[in-house]
């Protein structure tokens, strides 16, 4: 029975994700690109058509999940759903090698940014816009969408937000789930519909302007230029982005509590206060650096605040090679690589908020060395912590770094450099893109084995899903539940 639900389940959210390639056709349509039309109408046709015959066979059948189904249920969804956004990129023809399209739809969906391709410029506008819109849909996320839709999902559904959202701690911001997730991806349309508006007016065509817009409030990094942000070499679009790349990068809750008037759950938000200085401090630093390059404070600031703001919250767009800059500067950089974004937002990382409770943590350690009998707690946003939040942070940073030593191990046993062999892993476990070395923001992820690519893309879909809710599947416990 729970077998029969599951392919019901992930039979219509394929749909769902196969429904997001109309835009797309409808691009390849308009500029007569008959091969992109093909490529896109296929698996339109044959998952819309799937998902109908589940939803008709299924009408009466009652969905629930425990904590478990979520599990399987989320890490099998984004699986297909990288086969399925694959496909477009094999029927067009812009490679012929299924893992190459396997990985740039994996980046796309987990909002990585690395890509395969050395030249985007030439790639059919409807590939290009596919591409964003793999970013878009996976940014808040594709089961989060799927909550939303179904309304059947309401009576398990939180156990599905739980296993994909990031974050240590999972909020309802309203009773009902799905509720939740509408207006999730709400406040997403609408920051994502006031960017494009703010880009076309700093002189992009529409075409572009959805596109980074798409890529930026995922925090993916896909663009439409082989230089990325720095083609179009305006400063009215870098701080766009900067801006809306930071936004990004917030707990999107917090939007909603701000809509409700609740200013004060902003102002009393621990990890929001450490995230905008870590913003500030980093930017200063780095634009202090890099100041004899750029000439002026003002402009060294502007392309320092970049891309701090584009690798901390894990986007990837780049106005410059940051590869060329001072040592210090990317030693900054390299650190912001393991903060990430907040708990909640469409960045990836370790997230601040763990970071925090880390430092609590060890500070408590400390006190504890010289007052053995005290009792001490950490405060997050003003309120006393619960002690297991700890011991699930020490655990996930004891995994994710794991993780990216595992993975530079695979890398380096190709002959890759030990810089590019570490600074791929942390980046496609941490869903950044750009790296050091061959992976730099001036490079690309093609002149490499199958099997590494394969490992990124595994590491790309367990950090996109906080490592536990792929990682259980891997432990007996859990098949013999």
């Amino acid at each position: 029975m729970r077998r029969r639900i599951l392919i019901r389940v992930l039979a219509i959210l394929l749909g769902i994700i196969a429904i997001a390639m109309v835009p797309s056709l409808l691009v390849a349509l308009f500029d007569h690109d008959s091969q992109s039309v093909r490529a896109f109408l296929y698996p339109l046709v044959i998952c819309t058509s799937g998902a109908a015959l589940a939803l008709i066979l299924g009408r009466s059948t009652a969905v629930s999940f425990n904590a478990g189904d979520g599990f399987l249920l989320v890490s099998l969804a984004w699986f297909l759903t990288s086969i399925l956004g694959s496909i477009p990129f094999i029927l067009t023809g812009v490679t012929a090698n299924p893992v190459d399209a396997f990985f740039e739809s994996v980046s796309g969906f987990t909002t990585t940014g690395a890509t395969i391709f050395a030249d985007v410029e030439h790639l059919p506008r409807a590939i290009l816009f596919w591409r964003a819109m793999t970013h878009w849909l996976g940014g808040m996320g594709i089961v989060v969408l799927t909550v939303a839709l179904i309304p059947l999902l309401g009576v398990g559904g939180f156990q599905l937000l739980k296993a994909e959202t990031p974050g240590p701690e999972k909020d309802k911001i309203t009773p009902k789930i799905t509720a939740t997730a509408k207006i999730l991806w709400f406040i997403y349309i609408g920051l994502t519909a006031l960017e494009v508006l703010l880009l076309m007016i700093g002189g992009m065509n529409w075409f572009d302007a959805v596109t980074h817009a798409f890529a930026t409030m995922a925090t993916g990094g896909f663009g439409t230029k082989n230089t990325s942000i720095a083609y179009y070499n305006s400063a009215w679009i870098d701080w766009v982005c900067t801006v809306f790349m930071i936004l990004a990068g917030m707990n999107f809750s917090l939007y909603y509590r701000m809509f409700q008037g609740k200013i004060q759950d902003l102002i009393k938000n621990t990890e929001l206060k450490v995230y905008l200085a870590i913003v500030i401090i980093a930017s200063v630093l780095v634009a202090l650096t890099i100041l004899p390059e750029y000439g002026t404070l003002s402009r060294a600031f502007r392309y320092a605040s970049f891309q701090v703001a584009s690798i901390l919250t894990t986007t990837g767009f780049a106005t410059t090679d940051f590869d060329l800059w001072p040592s210090f500067a990317k030693t900054v950089i390299l650190i912001l690589m393991f903060i990430g974004g907040c708990s909640g937002s469409t960045g990836g990382g370790i997230k601040v908020v763990r970071h925090v409770v880390l430092f609590k943590q060890a500070g408590n350690e400390i006190r504890r060395l010289l007052h053995p009998r005290g009792v001490f707690s950490i405060q997050l946003n003003g309120r006393v912590g619960r002690k297991d939040v700890v011991y699930g942070v020490a655990g996930f940073v004891f995994l994710y770094l794991a993780l990216v030593f595992l993975v530079t191990l695979v890398v380096s046993s190709s002959g890759t450099d030990l810089v590019t062999a570490f600074s791929s892993a942390l980046v496609t476990v941490g869903n950044i893109g750009p790296g050091f070395g061959l992976v730099g923001p001036a490079q690309n992820y093609s002149n490499f084995p199958d099997y590494v690519k394969l490992v990124w893309s595994f590491a790309m879909i367990a950090g996109r899903l906080e490592l536990w809710t792929v990682f259980i599947l891997f432990t007996p416990e859990f098949w013999r539940r």
